[in-house]
């Protein structure tokens, strides 16, 4: 009884409000503090190119440390696609340390290096297209060319630090110390058994000589052997084993990535502040404009100027601390009046210092040089996101919890009855049988599979829940499973890792373990989980994990992970390791036919290739809206596409104005779900006035229009690494003005998205890049706007958000309302054709099934359409040139046009010179065409001439 009192006063706790004591700082950080407290400029690491070994891809070579002599082995790599990979870790380790291999996609391929010039001093080779590469033996730093400009450089400061993995000393240790370790260990524990009070002393019983003399007065430093933050305490058997390299960007003032975090777009230097931290936790109710870890972690930057776009890949998935520093940036006031006073050459420069707790250096360098090159280049690494099915690129009806079989079906009959589209409804842990995954309260869904086949025949999928963590109580038979066949994380004495979650006690499945994750995967066959029918997916939640009694709110970092391995070395990877199993579980339940859907929360590099994230529990607050953008632009050029943020936020009640402008600006993100607390009033659009509820409704009837648009960038993506979601400079990399922007972004090429996410705006500056050179396109009044690349003043009223469309494009629309994506597959389309200042726009198309794998055998069409000359040309790029749809073409629409045609005529493979109808519209800021009814098949080649 007091047990369950106690579970129920923490999760209160932890829902109600975010404790930052919960989670560390810097200065609670040993490592942290020990690679910060290293000097710029005094490194004891020298390359002994005497030993520098060469083959046809890649160099080899020692590199000495001068206090310690302790060897490393360094390996640089040249990988397609003007790529290159740094690996240092120690020549003979004490034991293996880790290396990340699930991150990439596959084995990176290796390409030709070439040795130019070689001295006991230095070594130039050449690798990819116009790039080449320095090694400097003393001190050891790595420069990189492009085109015979330096971009980057690795310890150009002398930061690079590998403490070496060691054995400790015996070291007697008082009756106090043990006693205070005793009552720790006591207090830890969920169950304040005695049989955890007693590890301290076990660990003590291990001491062995210690390996060399590399600790030097470290040797008795607080955090080298253990540590303890609150009440919990860290054993660490190999000591002190973190690795750290700095990084400079030459002629460079803004780098981007490293998500997760509520923060500008373009980074910050952490002068003054904490680094960023990368390391994965349950962070509810977040602070913003701060450095601390959330609950993913992706270690790329990208670095951007007028001439590059270029980056790195720091490839290690234990607790990751991010420098940032630059002497432009930094400079105060009186520094920056001195230099526009006395003028100054000085080149800017970016510093970036990764450090991790243990792991390899393992570095890649992507050396861009334009933003479409940089993504390719990362994605080719780390993986695209397969072509999500088109439900799930619809709208998403979410909250904790819907209560039982008559409250969904009531949701789903009021998006009906108010002619709303809506394509998934989900449920959250009240679905389940005491918090039980797999399983369903029989009680409030004492028929889930009728449910979900009604659903299924209004054209709707269901998203259910499924936590990594497992209710221990052996008549549970997932759980029984699992702890029979010894799935679960253990503690650091072998025994089955425990702790509290939403059901009370619980354990956790072991994702490093391949045999686990095929385990998992069998639980979504319908033969173990009845209910999983075809239009059922899934959400994983709380996936760090998320341990409410662990430090941190999360597994302990010596648990221990298959072959031994402990959580401080793969703690990032679990919730990817998750994600994972779980779409693998959804792909093999129909034998492979079936693309999946699943989100989850925790992430690291590669989980794009399973699924969407969302940025977790935030809150209905005006800042929240507006931290949605810069989060999710940080994820999209991260190499995270399918990504969005709770419409409404989480969080507190919202009212009907910020609800309003949430949707406007979520229908044009690329994850589009609406999410509340349980504790919240219920926000349906329905229920808020009449005025309110039909804005909303019409921003969700404006992403369903564009929603082959969506579906278009995302095969895309799929093809290049595209981000779907852009920053400006993406598309106008030139434009420095538009460098630090991160309160407007781009859709794809062709959309330009300013949110409003102020109450009672009434209007505000907008960006417009392009240099004069560019036509914009209001989106929904089609009034021209040229380019000036300065902000200028746009009204708003409470109806949009400020939505244009880029001279030059073409998009593909549907206008007819259906209540799902699905219904709509055999729809009418419109063309929206921008022009530019030539009279020319080009756009593209793809259309398939909509939810199987059969595109990847060739059963689809991608086409690309082309105005130019008065001509409107339709032609096959890829895929099947006789595939079929019933689609056609309802409407053509010309804005831009400078004069009125005499006539309009189609021709296609069965038809030359059909006349068709059309009207010419001269308004006061843009002239329009519209041509109705070409009648012409989507799929097919045909043109349209302006005669």
């Amino acid at each position: 009884m007091l047990r369950d009192f106690l579970l129920f006063a923490l999760i209160a706790n932890i829902v109600l409000s975010v404790d930052r004591g919960n989670f560390k700082t810097c200065s609670q950080s040993a490592f942290c503090q020990r690679n910060r407290k290293i000097q710029p400029g005094d490194s004891p690491y020298i390359a002994q190119l005497d030993t520098l070994t060469v083959d046809e891809t890649h160099l080899s070579f020692n590199i000495l440390n001068t206090k310690s002599n302790v060897f490393l082995q360094a390996d640089v790599f040249s990988l397609e696609d003007r790529t290159v990979r740094l690996t240092v870790t120690e020549l003979k380790p004490l034991k293996q340390r880790y290396v990340v291999t699930d991150s990439l996609a596959a084995e990176p391929k290796q390409k030709p290096i070439k040795v130019t010039a070689k001295s006991s001093k230095e070594v130039s080779a050449e690798f990819g297209e116009n790039n080449r590469l320095i090694i400097t033996s003393d001190p050891f730093h790595l420069d990189l060319y492009s085109n015979d400009e330096l971009v980057i450089s690795a310890n150009a400061r002398g930061l690079l630090n590998i403490e070496q993995l060691r054995l400790k000393k015996p070291q007697a240790r008082n009756e106090e110390e043990v006693n205070k370790d005793n009552n720790e260990e006591a207090a830890e524990s969920k169950e304040g058994d005695a049989e955890n009070a007693e590890k301290a002393a076990e660990i003590d019983a291990a001491l062995v000589e210690e390996k060399s003399s590399d600790v030097g007065d470290a040797a008795g430093e607080e955090g080298m052997w253990e540590e303890h933050f609150k009440s919990h305490r860290d054993s660490k058997p190999n000591g002190p084993s973190s690795v750290g390299l700095d990084f400079s960007f030459f002629n460079f003032q803004n780098v981007y990535g490293i998500p997760e975090h509520a923060d500008d777009f373009s980074l910050k230097t952490t002068k003054s502040t904490d680094p960023y931290r990368l390391y994965n936790l349950d962070v509810f109710e977040y602070e913003l404009y701060n450095p601390m870890a959330l609950y993913g972690s992706i270690p790329v930057m990208v670095a951007h100027n007028e001439k590059h776009s270029l980056g790195i890949f720091w490839n290690n998935a234990a607790e990751t601390w991010v420098d940032i520093t630059s002497e432009a940036v930094d400079k105060n006031i009186v520094g920056k009046l001195i230099e526009f006073v006395r003028g100054s050459d000085e080149m800017p420069q970016m510093d970036v210092h990764f450090f991790s707790e243990s792991g390899i250096v393992d570095v890649f360098f992507m050396m861009g040089p334009s933003p479409a090159d940089f993504f390719r280049q990362y994605s080719t690494l780390t993986g695209t996101t397969p072509l999500p099915p088109l439900f799930s690129l619809g709208y998403h009806q979410s909250r904790w919890n819907y209560n039982d079989e008559n409250d969904v079906a009531k949701v789903i009959a009021g998006f009906d009855e108010n002619d709303i589209p809506m394509d998934v409804m989900w449920l959250d842990i009240e679905h389940t049988d005491g918090k039980r995954y797999f399983t369903w309260d029989e009680h409030k869904f004492p028929h889930p599979e009728e449910m979900l086949r009604n659903l299924s025949s209004t054209g709707r999928s269901m998203v259910v829940i499924v936590d990594p963590h497992l209710k221990q109580d052996d008549n549970f038979p997932v759980y029984k499973e699992a702890s029979d066949a010894g799935y679960f994380i253990k503690d650091r004495d072998g025994k089955d890792y425990q702790g509290w979650c939403w059901p009370g006690n619980s354990m956790w499945p072991d994702f490093l373990r391949s045999d686990v994750q095929r385990w998992w995967a069998e639980k979504f066959h319908p033969s173990s989980y009845a209910s999983s029918l075809p239009n059922v997916f899934v959400w994983n939640d709380m996936n760090e994990p998320s341990v409410f009694n662990g430090p941190e709110v999360t597994i302990h970092k010596d648990a221990k992970h298959g072959d031994g391995w402990e959580n401080r070395d793969v703690h990032n990877l679990y919730g990817m390791l998750v994600q994972k199993a779980t779409a693998e579980g959804l792909i093999r339940r129909f034998d492979e036919t079936e693309r999946f859907f699943v989100l989850g929360r925790s992430f690291f590099a590669g989980s794009q290739r399973y699924g969407a994230v969302w940025t977790g529990d935030n809150i209905a607050d005006w800042s929240h809206l507006k931290i949605s953008v810069p989060m999710l632009l940080s994820l999209s050029v991260a190499g995270m596409p399918f990504v969005g943020a709770d419409v409404g936020g989480f969080f507190k009640n919202v009212d009907g104005e910020l609800l309003t402008r949430w949707y406007q600006t979520a229908a044009f993100q690329p994850f589009f779900r609406a999410h509340a607390h349980i504790d919240t009033r219920r926000r349906e659009p329905w229920l808020f006035s009449p005025e309110e509820a039909d804005r909303m409704k019409q921003a969700i009837r404006q992403r369903y229009a564009l929603l082959q648009y969506w579906y278009t960038l995302f095969y895309e993506h799929e093809q290049t690494g595209m981000p779907v979601m852009r920053p400006l400079w993406a598309e106008f990399p030139t434009d420095k003005n538009n460098f630090k922007i991160d309160d407007q972004y781009m859709v794809g090429s062709a959309l330009m998205v300013k949110p409003v996410t102020e109450a009672g705006a009434k209007g505000f500056n907008m960006y417009f890049p392009g240099n004069k050179e560019v036509l914009w396109y209001n989106y929904d009044t089609y009034d021209e706007k040229e380019s000036d690349s300065k902000p200028s003043y746009i009204s708003v009223d409470l109806n949009k958000i400020p939505v244009y469309q880029r001279g030059g494009t073409i998009i593909s629309r549907k206008d007819r309302v259906r209540r799902a994506a699905i219904l709509a597959q055999h729809d009418p389309y419109t063309l929206l054709i921008a022009l530019d200042k030539n009279q020319t726009a080009e756009g593209t198309l793809y259309i398939d099934d909509g939810h199987t794998f059969l595109y990847k055998k060739g059963a689809f069409a991608y086409r690309k359409f082309t105005f130019q000359n008065g001509e409107l040309h339709s032609i096959i790029l890829k895929g099947d040139a006789d595939f079929k749809t019933k689609s056609w073409l309802e409407r053509v629409v010309i804005l831009g046009l400078r004069k009125k045609p005499k006539s309009v005529l189609a021709s296609s493979t069965r038809d030359v010179g059909v006349k068709l109808a059309s009207s010419f519209i001269e308004k006061e800021k843009t002239k329009i065409l519209v041509i109705r009814k070409p009648g012409l098949n989507i799929a097919e080649d045909w043109k349209i001439t302006l005669q």
